[in-house]
């Protein structure tokens, strides 16, 4: 499996982890939405590591 599918699919499962468990969508606006943008900042440099390696 490449790097970058690996990196997409752990994305994945810690986004239905926070969905289900932590409920960092629920109707109430709080400090637990930061964890779903700091999550994603994540993915978006793990996909630029990855691809800066392969070249």
């Amino acid at each position: 499996m490449d790097k970058s599918t690996i990196i997409i699919i752990i994305y994945i499962v810690g986004l239905i982890f926070g969905a289900l468990v932590l409920d960092i969508w629920s109707a109430n606006t709080s400090p637990k939405a930061l964890i779903g943008i700091g999550w994603t900042a994540l993915l978006l440099v793990g996909l630029f590591l990855t691809e800066k390696k392969d070249k």
